[in-house]
């Protein structure tokens, strides 16, 4: 089953269901928003999308400027503060066999499919 981190607020995070009901594709939501994500489940999407931590941080984001421009944290404190301020995490992350995609642009999607 595909997994889609989606934040229903966000333009990209929608594009990403609508192409994936383009395709027939059957998929789960997770709304990471509203459903605590751990440490464990984000290490293991970040280990999906072979990045560091700090790359999947949203550094538009007024609480990254306030909170944590500047500073050198390591990969497990990034993950905590993601963990703690999930709005940090980009999205929409799309999860499929053991592949997994930030979907900027959108059509980065058909390369795990």
């Amino acid at each position: 089953m595909i997994q889609v981190y989606h934040n229903p607020r966000c333009s990209k995070s929608r594009c990403a269901l609508t192409h994936l009901e383009s395709k027939g594709m059957l998929y789960e939501v997770v709304d990471y928003l509203n459903e605590q994500i751990t440490v464990e489940q984000l290490t293991e999407v970040i280990s999906l999308l072979n990045i560091k931590p700090i790359d999947l941080i949203r550094q538009g984001e007024e609480i990254y400027k306030s909170q944590f421009k500047g500073k050198q944290l390591t990969d497990e404190e990034w993950i905590e503060a993601m963990v703690s301020n999930p709005k940090l995490i980009e999205r929409p992350i799309v999860i499929h066999n053991g592949k997994a995609v930030v979907a900027r642009p959108t059509e980065l999607i058909d390369t795990i499919l």
